[in-house]
């Protein structure tokens, strides 16, 4: 059974409808708080959680129970609440799912997963006790050790919810890599993959032919040293050390789907009133015709899309830093993430976003230059790469290799091509010259790139401009 159970309602848990789900370990179970109140846990009777609940998430945006759960919620707005167990303690997961049957019979809704509803009499916890601290201190963590902090999440999509960010930031500030372990079918949330980094981070699925590997790169892993690590081939060496991939990851599912990957940042000038989300909203109405779904500061994404509400909460935050999920509707898949940093140059915002489309689809390749051209006159443009990939059309990433996308264009701020030497940005070695953006007296340029997106030869292409803008 799942750690986790998610609660979706139609209305809000007020004080007694959670009370009446904590009381799913009868009345003598310690209940105890952590984050200024914002999760409630039931304890054994040393204090240490059985089942941690996080605070109703209120969910306006459609779609996102199907995207992140593949189930069936209430119609919007509906609250989602979420309560994880402690690992390896069977009393504790059956804790959880009574509590989230009791809210879901007493408030109408429904439990997830369906498997997780059980009875709503009491659950026998006595003599039950968890592991000591400090692996019961952070919620989503369920081992730690001197080199990472490790989340095992059985969920069908691997999500940036609150507690896997929160975990995200623990790890970091103690110095330790985070690892999500995960079993066979699950996809991993661009916002998760972007947010993992480098090693020791990981995502390491579970596998019946191999063990374990990576879910990014095929590597075979094993648990040594206190941390999931890559094995050794048996011909590896010390000069040439090789890494066996999982039979699993090599398995590549030609489906005809694709996205639509674009990367851009803008450069703002500090200003009070500026509003952030102006440039991303830009993008997606140029490509899809319609502005993105909803947004939020984790997954689910709770909110819909307003660009001023936004910028009121990366304010709130300034000067550190604030990290975005932007999301499309059904119609149109598409994530972006979205990170604002105050720095010297102005206020930066970066942003990775993707579009899915299926086999019988045609990504809105002509659209492109309106929305680069958009971007460098209105919202500060300061670079642009956009990609064509063959890669799932929810935009989930599988555990099995996907392969690089394809440039199909890089474009070039007013200002960055200000500061170039003489003429260097308007000529290049490409058979295709750039095309000019916006004012003559102030252009930025759109650099097609003459790659066949059938195979790799445009990174050839890419790597020639980029040596020849930096005047290599």
């Amino acid at each position: 059974m799942t750690k986790d159970v998610i609660a979706l309602t139609s209305k809000m848990p007020d004080p007694w409808a959670v009370l009446a789900g904590l009381l799913s370990g009868g009345p003598d179970k310690l209940v105890g708080t952590r984050g200024e109140g914002a999760v409630i846990q039931l304890c054994d009777p040393e204090g240490r959680p059985l089942v941690s609940v996080e605070a109703p998430l209120l969910v306006s945006v459609e779609g996102e129970a199907e995207r992140l759960l593949g189930a069936t919620a209430p119609p919007v707005p509906y609250w989602w609440t979420e309560a994880r167990a402690t690992t390896g303690v069977a009393e504790a997961e059956q804790l959880a799912g009574t509590f989230a049957t009791r809210l879901a019979s007493l408030l109408g809704g429904s439990a997830w997963p369906p498997d997780a509803a059980g009875s709503l009499a009491v659950v026998k916890t006595d003599g039950v006790s968890v592991a000591p601290e400090p692996a019961a201190a952070q919620p989503a963590i369920d081992v730690l050790t001197e080199r990472v902090a490790v989340v095992i999440q059985d969920r069908p999509v691997v999500a940036m919810t609150a507690w896997l960010s929160d975990a995200f930031r623990a790890a970091a500030e103690a110095g330790l890599g985070l690892q999500i372990v995960s079993p066979a079918g699950t996809t991993l949330s661009p916002a998760v993959r972007d947010a993992l980094g480098g090693w020791p981070s990981r995502w390491i699925v579970q596998d019946e032919r191999d063990g374990y590997y990576d879910g990014l790169t095929g590597a075979v892993l094993r648990w040594q040293d206190g941390m999931f690590a890559p094995v050794a081939s048996p011909d590896a060496t010390e000069d040439a050390p090789r890494t066996p991939v999982a039979a699993t990851f090599q398995e590549v599912r030609d489906t005809g789907e694709r996205q639509l990957a674009l990367t851009f940042r803008m450069v703002h000038p500090a200003d009070d009133r500026l509003v952030l989300g102006g440039g991303l909203e830009t993008v997606w109405r140029e490509l899809t015709g319609a502005p993105p779904a909803g947004w939020g500061t984790a997954e689910p994404a709770t909110l819909p899309w307003s660009p001023r509400r936004l910028t009121d909460v990366a304010h709130e935050r300034a000067p550190e830093p604030t990290w975005f999920v932007v999301v499309g509707n059904r119609d149109r898949p598409a994530l972006a993430t979205v990170r604002i940093t105050r720095t010297e140059a102005g206020v930066e915002e970066h942003v990775t976003l993707a579009f899915g489309y299926g086999s019988s689809e045609e990504p809105p390749l002509d659209a492109l230059p309106a929305a680069a051209e958009a971007l460098a006159t209105r919202h500060h443009l300061q670079s642009m790469l956009v990609q064509l990939r063959k890669a799932r059309r929810d935009v989930a990433v599988p555990p099995r290799f996907e392969g690089p996308g394809v440039p199909l264009a890089f474009v070039l701020g007013a200002e960055e091509v200000r500061a170039m030497p003489g003429d260097r940005a308007r000529r290049t070695p490409l058979a295709e010259q750039p095309v000019t953006l916006g004012p003559r007296t102030r252009p930025a340029l759109y650099y097609p790139l003459p790659g066949d997106p059938s195979d790799l030869s445009g990174w050839q292409d890419f790597e020639q401009l980029m040596r020849h803008l930096k005047g290599a």
